[in-house]
């Protein structure tokens, strides 16, 4: 392999902050909301152009295990149900307006005085010592920059920080190697609920065959999903999601995967999109709205953390004094090879029950300044299967951004915080 060697030079020092949250997922506004909250002076780097990844940037308007959740995705939903003129059902996962969601996540992190900077990658780290996070490096359009920070949170999704800053780490099944694949999402128009309900999910009789007869209406269309159980979900309106896709064996940690993934499944979208119009009828003036920016990936690093939570804990129910919250998702593993399979791979044999997400899984077991939130937190491969949805990784946000807010505040490590504060 040929290299060049970069020179050396000194990076400008652009903010200095309690606390700097990286990503804008989720995971990642709700922590910079509860730091900013807490007295924290908070800075929060995206690197797409809007706050709220794979719900705004990604399109996944749908939100999954909010139910038993209060704080801040209680307000976000309460608030998106009132500019709808929806009822908040506790009961049902949440569907939302994309251009809503992002509207208000920058109203809220603007008032709780939250720093924001967009179209921003972080590229490197500099370390005050091996276990100590000093600063994050950056390019943009400003060219390289330093932020500098008491208490830093990977919000990243795929645990881009705290690859940079050395963590340990780890990967897909730890049999295979093998990550979920990930799915492109789509917006689409020209369709009529009364008249698709018996393949959109939460209106069909029975969600398996209503995907299975969504699957039957495309190949009898010409084309054959990738995804053996595709979806389409009503938003408002005329508007639905559609998830109808899956890329396999591709690596979030490989740009090169992530540009060939989305590239195949936007060409694969439109083809979805025309056998449907092709077929008449109910669906002769369906119209495909957008694709999403980002493809919605499942699956990257698992940071490791003071605590990994695993399948035993999920079987157990496990329950822990420093809990965060509750996740009720269960295993949900798309299947990693789509020669066996190319639906949910079966998880029948695994018994699983509510279980806690404890805080010791959001902090670092090797940078005692960083905490992680979000589907990068310290799990084993069936666990972050089931926390990896978007309800409970606002939760996992939220308690990020509290703990790191009274660490700064003590001039302590997150660890060192007494959970009963």
């Amino acid at each position: 392999m040929d290299f060049c060697m970069e020179a050396e030079r000194k990076v400008p020092v652009s903010g200095e902050y309690d606390i700097i949250v990286c990503g804008a997922g989720p995971a990642g506004v709700c922590a910079a909301i509860a730091a900013a909250r807490n007295g924290a002076k908070t800075c929060l780097i995206e690197l797409k152009g809007c706050l709220g990844g794979t719900w705004t940037a990604g399109l996944l308007a749908w939100i999954i295990d909010h139910g038993n959740k209060n704080g801040i995705i209680a307000e976000l939903i309460g608030e998106l149900c009132a500019i709808s003129g929806r009822e908040y059902d506790r009961d049902k996962s949440m569907p939302f307006d994309v251009e809503d969601m992002k509207y208000l996540l920058e109203s809220k992190c603007i008032d709780a005085g939250v720093d924001i900077r967009l179209h921003t990658a972080i590229t490197a780290v500099v370390k005050k010592d091996d276990s100590t996070l000093d600063c994050v490096i950056t390019e943009s359009k400003s060219g390289r920059e330093a932020w500098r920070a008491q208490v830093f949170i990977d919000a990243t999704g795929d645990g881009d920080l705290g690859a940079k800053a050395g963590c340990r780490f780890a990967v897909g099944n730890p049999d295979t190697g093998l990550t979920q694949p990930m799915s492109l999402l789509c917006l689409m128009t020209g369709i009529k609920l009364e008249d698709v309900k018996d393949v959109t999910n939460g209106y069909c009789a029975d969600w398996r065959e209503g995907k299975l007869a969504l699957k039957s209406e495309m190949n009898r269309g010409g084309v054959d999903p990738s995804y053996g159980f595709p979806t389409i979900f009503h938003l408002v309106d005329d508007v639905f999601l559609m998830m109808a896709n899956h890329q396999y064996k591709v690596s979030a940690l490989s740009a090169d995967d992530v540009t060939r993934a989305t590239l195949t499944a936007r060409k694969e979208i439109r083809s979805q999109i025309q056998a449907l119009r092709s077929l008449g009828g109910r669906w002769k003036n369906l119209r495909l709205i957008a694709t999403g920016e980002q493809i919605g990936v499942r699956e990257g690093r698992r940071i490791k953390g003071l605590y990994e939570l695993t399948l035993e804990d999920m079987i157990a129910g496990a329950e822990f004094d420093d809990a965060v919250c509750k996740c009720r998702f269960g295993i949900d593993v798309h299947a990693t090879d789509p020669t066996k399979d190319k639906g949910i791979e079966s998880s029948g044999k695994y018994k699983v029950k509510p279980y806690d997400i404890p805080l010791r899984s959001l902090i670092s077991a090797d940078v005692g300044n960083l905490m992680m939130a979000g589907r990068c937190i310290s799990g084993d491969f069936f666990a972050h299967s089931s926390y990896r949805v978007t309800g409970d990784a606002a939760a996992m946000g939220e308690a990020a951004g509290h703990v790191a807010a009274l660490a700064a505040r003590e001039h302590i490590s997150p660890a060192a915080v007494k959970f009963s504060k």
